[in-house]
């Protein structure tokens, strides 16, 4: 497959974020990367627990546009763009999507929610926030933590109700086989 060696770069290049709490951007500069970064807290926030930015969620999108998602570099040049345009229309004065208040960044995000460019942005974060960890989003598991997954090598039977009826059945002894 043609896929293989960008899966396998995304796997070293996580490696060398997760072992390193301040790795560089690959793809995305520092400026573009703290607007978007801004905009994935709003999507997943911190309140109640860790959100994208605890996740280190920008890192997988870096990754991901770096490899697997290449070809989606011009879908967020084109909608940082647009971003970078609704906000100057939306509040005059700002300078950045990071410096907005929350809830200036909540405005700009419910003007954009239709576009493309937010689902793409919205379909990256969460996969960097409940993706493997080895992918560069998800530190520390917090997104797993967060919905109760037990990472774990192996896993024991049942998996679901339906595991657990036959599991039922075949340890209930046969009351027909007994006279």
């Amino acid at each position: 497959m043609a896929a293989w060696p960008a899966v396998v770069a995304a796997r070293e290049h996580a490696h060398t974020v997760v072992a390193s709490p301040a790795a560089p951007l690959e793809t995305l500069d520092a400026d573009t990367a703290a607007e978007i970064e801004a905009l994935a807290a709003q999507i997943i926030p911190s309140t109640g627990g860790p959100g994208a930015r605890e996740a280190g969620v920008i890192y997988f999108i870096d990754r991901a546009l770096s490899t697997f998602a290449a070809g989606d570099r011009a879908a967020y040049r084109t909608g940082m763009a647009e971003v970078q345009a609704k906000r100057k229309h939306l509040f005059p004065q700002s300078t950045t999507v990071a410096s907005l208040t929350g809830a200036q960044q909540m405005t700009l995000i419910r003007a954009i929610e239709t576009s493309n460019f937010f689902e793409l942005l919205r379909t990256h974060t969460v996969l960097g926030f409940l993706g493997n960890p080895s992918y560069g989003g998800n530190r520390g598991e917090v997104g797993w933590k967060q919905i109760g997954f037990d990472h774990r090598m192996m896993y024991q039977p049942p998996f679901g109700y339906y595991d657990a009826q036959i599991a039922q059945e075949t340890a209930a002894p046969n009351s027909g086989d007994r006279k």
